[in-house]
């Protein structure tokens, strides 16, 4: 019976009932047929998410096929379908090297390229929907295959039709549409400009922007390594709140304040945590604030479940009693809820 603690990047988690690996497209929806209505966790890379000590019990079908299929044109770019199990980090660099821009900015987030889209990862001021021109998946209601467009995603701010229905859909590929090129569009992270020694709005060599991206997330503990145990977490574990006006207007003024398009504020849930008593080291049985980043919550080595849902849960409270804002979880809570 496989653990789950194997196959997950904070190392935590119970067996599954039964664990299926699956590397194409036939073999996947032959795992979900068979499952039928019994509850089914797919899962890639195993980067976000936090599966209790009890385990699964149901079907756990772990996709790892790995095809890459490009049509490339001289003007526009190329057109890039990706199985769903190919490693995330490993296709961005993949399309660096062959001479294609624009994923850099999303460089070193851990995953499998089937989860980019629930998520709608995102980093440094891009998100992973202004390259997704469609997604193929299997409609476990229905039992057949449904294609969806950019615009049937209906991709927002770490969200997606997908994320929206849970266990409904299970993608099968990903089709994205990126340019040729050696340098970004303009930087507009003041974070990662200033990495780069540039000035806001100017642009940047790619190779250089993913290495500069790649070297931010390690200094944060955001980059996977089997000695660094700072790193041994699920990425950012909060989404950043987006509130009212009324709400923000409330926030400290030292409190990061991001306009949205819909006229809400977008504020950082790091310094919520921070700056409401959660510090970075703080700890809760084998759980474990990164030192680097306060918003990724660790495994030290000897961590339950258990341990790192109710060090989240703390955080999350922490925020709540302080600023009346509810963290939500970007991790993929798997048998375990914080409130």
């Amino acid at each position: 019976m496989a653990n789950l603690r194997d196959y997950t990047s904070l190392r935590v988690g119970g067996p599954a009932n039964k664990f299926v690996e699956v590397r194409t497209e036939e073999q996947i929806i032959a795992a979900i047929e068979a499952a039928g209505d019994s509850p089914i966790l797919v899962i890639g890379g195993g980067t976000n998410i936090l599966v209790a000590d009890a385990g699964f019990d149901g079907t756990v079908i772990r996709i790892s096929n790995n095809s890459i299929e490009a049509e490339v044109d001289a003007c526009s770019g190329a057109t890039l379908t990706i199985g769903a199990g190919e490693n995330w980090d490993k296709f961005v660099e993949a399309t660096i090297k062959r001479g294609f821009a624009g994923l850099e900015t999303l460089s070193g987030i851990p995953g499998s390229v089937g989860a980019a889209p629930i998520q709608n990862i995102g980093a440094y001021g891009h998100e992973v929907s202004e390259f997704i021109t469609r997604v193929r998946t299997y409609d476990r209601h229905e039992k057949a295959l449904k294609t969806f467009t950019n615009e049937e995603c209906k991709f927002e701010y770490r969200n997606s039709y997908f994320k929206s229905h849970p266990g409904r859909y299970v993608i099968l590929e990903v089709q994205f549409q990126i340019r040729s090129g050696e340098e970004t569009t303009p930087i507009l992270y003041a974070e990662l400009a200033k990495k780069l020694e540039i000035e806001v709005g100017e642009k940047a060599p790619v190779v250089k922007t993913r290495q500069a991206v790649l070297e931010l997330r390690a200094s944060k503990g955001m980059l996977l390594s089997p000695q660094d145990r700072d790193s041994w977490s699920a990425g950012s574990f909060f989404t950043n709140p987006i509130v009212n006006k009324d709400i923000a207007a409330k926030l400290p003024d030292g409190a990061p304040k991001w306009p949205t398009a819909d006229g809400r504020i977008k504020t950082s849930a790091a310094w919520l945590i921070e700056n409401s008593g959660v510090h970075k080291g703080d700890s809760h049985g084998g759980a474990r604030v990164s030192t680097k980043h306060v918003l990724a919550l660790t495994n030290a080595g000897n961590a339950t479940a258990q341990d790192i849902a109710e060090l989240a849960a703390i955080a999350q409270k922490s925020v709540q009693d302080k600023f009346g804002i509810t963290l939500v979880a970007e991790v993929n809570l798997v048998g375990l809820e914080l409130n």
